[in-house]
């Protein structure tokens, strides 16, 4: 028996020597490159009326490098330049305000990948928030016209077929009157929840008198029923309650799923931010918890970066409050200790940096490094923050007549 066991083994390899070796599939590595976008003679805001260019580049390290849009940048006209980012695609309402669109920039020219006119709600350009299901599941909501109730439709972006919409089962607090433009949505995948942050008003404008403190409502995504609506008690108002994160980055989940939200008060009559958090498992912000306790204005835009780590954009209201002042500036938000350390280079602090309504940072997870730009007198400079030394170098410059306005990572269509 063990003669006939050997003699099997000794067949079994043989056949095994005969078999032709398959080889190891070919994972796709995923590439990708930044899309810059500037405006024109000066600062630009939300919804502002400068031109504004766009051009991809591949790197934005080098800091020999100057990168000039004349005759080379994509002038957006017909379409919003603020967008829902995912890989390598765009989604907006766009300009003509009856339809969703999904665009891609692709050698430098933008290109209309599938559109899908409304059905029943309707959408005004740029006033809308949004969250992502999964991969291919995408959500629009915001105010209706009257902003009297809070709309949402439902995206397959594979097609750009509607997969449903309605509106939902909110009600105003006695005393106000409407419903804040877009509010904040963002969908937690530990538990599958929807969160949206919303507050009521009464009046229109800059003199609107708003709810004391914003509410916390908790949805369930496949019904879109509310669960819970909470009126929090840590801070007054959400940054982006009027444009969503079209153009500024306001919330991210940690490595534990962990909400964070950029947030101001008013002190002294000067609006000071706060990064408020939501601990996994739970609906409403933690009580007393602020990861940016020495906030000097508001949190114009924060990232997280990895590590209980965040890059926060921030102004300093002493200085100024307004688009064009030279009176924002950089952090590392430590999550756990809850202090936010301004950017240093070469020893010193980095300079103020003019812009507010932008989105001049963003995060390479492949390289583990932040990228960011700074406008003040000396010109525009991206900055690389690598997140694993701590170590801060510069990248490449923007020619003189150009401002940032937008800093994209975007995947490479392979």
């Amino acid at each position: 028996m063990m003669g006939m066991a050997l003699t099997t083994a000794c067949s079994s390899d043989d056949d095994d020597n005969n078999v032709t070796p398959q080889p190891e599939p070919v994972v796709p590595v995923e590439t990708y490159h930044y899309d810059l976008t500037v405006t024109v003679g000066k600062h630009g805001g939300m919804a502002s009326t400068e031109t504004h260019l766009t051009m991809s580049v591949d790197s934005l390290s080098n800091p020999n490098q100057t990168v000039n849009f004349e005759g080379n940048g994509i002038e957006i006209t017909d379409y919003t330049i603020e967008n829902i980012y995912d890989k390598k695609y765009m989604y907006q309402v766009p300009v003509s305000g009856d339809r969703f669109t999904k665009l891609q920039i692709k050698n430098n020219q933008l290109k209309v990948v599938r559109e899908r006119p409304f059905a029943n709600n309707t959408f005004v350009p740029r006033k809308y928030t949004h969250a992502w299901i999964n991969d291919s599941t995408l959500i629009i909501m915001g105010a209706n016209g009257d902003a009297n109730k809070v709309i949402w439709t439902k995206l397959n972006t594979n097609n750009m077929t509607i997969i449903n919409e309605g509106e939902l089962a909110l009600s105003l607090v006695e005393g106000y009157e409407t419903f804040t433009t877009s509010g904040l949505l963002t969908y937690r995948q530990s538990d599958k929840k929807l969160f949206y942050f919303y507050y009521g008003k009464k009046g229109s404008g800059r003199k609107a008198t708003k709810e004391p403190f914003f509410h916390v409502a908790v949805i369930n995504p496949e019904t879109m029923a509310v669960e819970k609506d909470i009126i929090n008690k840590e801070a007054s108002e959400m940054q982006g309650s009027a444009y969503g994160e079209l153009m500024q980055n306001f919330m991210f989940f940690d490595d534990n799923d962990n909400l964070y939200l950029s947030t101001f008060s008013t002190v002294d009559e000067k609006n000071i931010g706060r990064l408020l958090r939501i601990k996994k498992g739970q609906y409403d912000f933690e009580a007393g918890y602020n990861a940016f306790p020495d906030a000097k204005g508001k949190i114009v835009s924060v990232l997280y970066i990895g590590n209980n780590k965040a890059l926060a954009y921030s102004g300093d209201a002493e200085v100024g409050t307004s688009i064009q002042d030279q009176a924002y500036y950089y952090s590392i938000v430590d999550l756990t200790a809850k202090t936010a350390t301004p950017i240093q280079f070469n020893g010193s602090a980095l300079p103020y940096s003019a812009g507010s309504f932008s989105q001049r940072a963003v995060y390479n997870a492949g390289e583990k490094k932040a990228y960011f730009g700074i406008s003040n007198a000396d010109g525009e400079t991206v900055y690389v923050y690598d997140v694993a030394t701590g170590n801060v170098k510069k990248g490449l410059s923007i020619a003189p007549g150009y401002y940032f306005d937008q800093i994209r990572l975007v995947q490479n269509d392979n």
